[in-house]
């Protein structure tokens, strides 16, 4: 069962063993420290999630889905950037973001656009950069937090995006601002040597990544900047997991964040469609 009511369990506050239906942890007080029998199952899960991959495979799959919806339209000539783009209505049914989209009450397009990609070479390089910051993030914050900080920092870049009325947009690079603004986070608290070494490098890829994107043409780097404050705040917020372990509260918000990714497909489906 995924469920555990009985039995031992490790405390999500204190990490102490106590009693999955104790009313409070007999070390540090915790009420309801088996959080309904789910306290163990989540602890599992997200010890074993590896959210890079799931993020890769997902990026992949929605990006052959907006090919597949309209292949005419993918194979029509747009130059070396252009390889291999979806059409917009394609991208808007699966959830574009954007001023427009937003004008229209579809709050979701925040969650589902990060895992949207224009063309061959934007999945390519998000994916590779993805893949490169996602493990560093984990390894400092731990997988839940590597969820929440993703997710926030991607809604928070299309926020800034549609306020300052970007029509469409859509990339996982506003999360991937993020990822470098919680690791630039990290090196600022963690302090020391190696903080400053990780500062320095880390806002380096940052200011490079962000310089560069008004070199090419159709970057949004309003959102680069929105993901970048939105990773960099979550990071701040986060205790570090070298100094605090995950608890029942990080768990949840991943938890609560993929729901609402998932949920946020469904209503892009729901209303392209029903």
């Amino acid at each position: 069962m995924f469920r555990k009511t009985r039995g031992a369990i490790l405390c999500p506050s204190c990490g102490r063993l106590t009693n999955a239906d104790a009313p409070v942890c007999l070390v540090c007080g915790r009420r309801n420290p088996g959080m309904w029998g789910f306290a163990g199952p989540l602890r599992r899960v997200f010890r074993t999630l590896d959210f890079t991959n799931v993020v890769t495979v997902v990026c992949v799959a929605l990006y052959i889905v907006s090919l597949v919806f309209e292949p005419r339209a993918a194979l029509r000539p747009r130059g070396m950037l252009g390889v291999f783009s979806p059409s917009l209505e394609a991208l808007f049914t699966l959830g574009a973001a954007g001023a427009v989209p937003w004008r229209l009450g579809y709050w979701w397009t925040l969650l589902t656009a990060i895992y949207l990609h224009g063309g061959l070479l934007h999945i390519l390089f998000n994916v590779l950069w993805i893949r490169q910051l996602g493990p560093a993030v984990q390894e400092v914050y731990g997988p839940a937090r590597l969820v929440v900080i993703f997710t926030v920092a991607g809604a928070a870049g299309f926020v800034a995006s549609n306020t300052l009325g970007v029509p469409f947009t859509i990339g996982a690079s506003g999360s991937i601002f993020g990822l470098l603004g919680a690791i630039v986070a990290y090196g600022r608290k963690r302090g020391g040597v190696y903080g400053r070494m990780v500062l320095r490098q880390y806002g380096q890829w940052a200011v490079l990544l962000f310089v560069l994107g008004f070199f090419m043409a159709g970057v949004n780097n309003w959102a680069h900047a929105g993901g970048f404050v939105g990773g960099f705040l979550a990071g701040l917020v986060l205790s570090l997991a070298e100094r605090r372990a995950e608890t029942a509260l990080d768990w949840l918000l991943a938890a609560a964040s993929i729901a609402l990714t998932v949920l946020g497909f469904a209503l892009a489906l729901w209303t392209a469609f029903v």
